[in-house]
């Protein structure tokens, strides 16, 4: 594993974006150059799975994660590796962060986000570039996410504020109402259901399984919410287990590291928060315990991801099994460093938890 500084021209924003306080989203804004010694000290991201490319943050892949076998003496299976990347809003990318998304393939730009969280002005204009297709595809497309309104919509001054930021539970309700906005029937855009299928169409239109499909990123505003889910969603029709997935959310808390405390201060801006700055720290945070909750929720609520994709979704059984097909690929023989090593980056997020 090597590691790299945290990439950061521009900054992220927490599970939504728009301001609606008249001051610009901290995903909007250009942030500092970071090195190697950055706001949060000397830590580094380590790559894999993360991906420098200025002006971007939390910009990740989300293959190499092994899959376990249920059958011994077959070869070890992994998520296919610069298919799939999430980020968060590439509004400020540089012209040599362009230069790294082109270099990686990408053809397709999924934006979760709705209209309300961007292109009020010339600077927040959606970022555009030659090769890359972008698709808005947003979970809610009249409806603001950002940690704003959520403190409006699940009434943060009650106890179920207290729910929302002191742990897991208030997670789960807050996801439960992003799995229902990508699964309602009324919008048209159908956010995941679309993501899925391009993943599919890309193997039944490939002369063999082993040509990989073209290379996507999906992004909402943080990288976070919308994005984590769908992420949670892929990784748990290709059978990766709900720990691994759970680490693969938490990273998200070292993507946005470098400007954590700029989101926070534009979160607190609203006045539910009362000065309550902790609270404002945990609603943007992405602890594993939550995802956990979230997967939990999703088994109970819905019989398991498979299930939601294909009967809320309207992802059709085939299209999952062409998604497998694939998203899941052989390690060679002699070539298991090829596995990300998913423990040793975890040990990196608790260190990073006790600084």
């Amino acid at each position: 594993m090597s590691v790299q500084p945290p990439a950061a021209a521009a900054a992220a924003a927490a599970p939504g974006s728009g301001s609606g306080f008249g001051s610009p989203h901290p995903s909007q804004l250009p942030g500092p150059t970071p090195s190697s010694s950055s706001a949060v000290g000397n830590f580094l991201l380590p790559s894999p799975p993360f991906i420098s490319a200025p002006g971007l943050i939390n910009l990740r892949d989300i293959g190499g994660y092994e899959i376990p076998s249920t059958t011994s003496g077959h070869r070890k299976k992994m998520v296919r590796k610069g298919v799939v990347f999430r980020s968060a809003d590439p509004t400020q990318l540089t012209d040599e962060g362009v230069a790294v998304m082109q270099k990686l393939g990408i053809t397709h730009v999924y934006d979760f986000r709705s209209k309300l969280e961007f292109g009020k002005t010339p600077e927040t204009e959606p970022k555009e570039w030659a090769g890359a297709q972008r698709c808005h595809v947003p979970v809610f497309p009249d409806v603001d996410m950002s940690p704003e309104a959520l403190a409006v919509r699940f009434q943060l001054r009650n106890s179920r504020f207290r729910d929302y930021t002191d742990g897991p539970a208030g997670f789960v309700r807050a996801y439960s109402t992003i799995l229902a906005g990508a699964a309602d029937l009324h919008n048209t855009y159908a956010p995941y259901r679309t993501i899925f299928q391009q993943l599919a169409s890309s193997s039944s239109s490939s002369p063999s399984p082993s040509t990989p499909p073209s290379p996507l990123l999906v992004h909402c505003s943080a990288g976070k919410d919308r994005t984590g889910l769908f992420v949670a969603l892929l990784l748990s029709l290709l059978h990766v287990p709900p720990t691994i997935i759970a680490h693969e959310y938490s990273l998200t808390d070292l993507g946005l590291a470098d400007r954590k405390p700029a989101i926070v201060d534009h979160v607190m801006l609203d006045p539910t928060f009362d000065g309550d700055r902790a609270a404002a720290e945990r609603m943007v945070s992405s602890r594993k315990e939550s995802m956990l909750a979230t997967l939990q929720y999703i088994d109970e609520e819905y019989g398991g991801a498979e299930k939601y994709v294909i009967e809320r979704l309207g992802v059709t059984k085939e299209e999952v099994e062409r998604i497998r097909e694939v998203m899941i690929v052989d390690v060679e023989e002699g070539k298991e460093q090829e596995l990300l090593d998913w423990r040793r980056n975890a040990e990196v997020v608790e260190e990073f938890y006790r600084r």
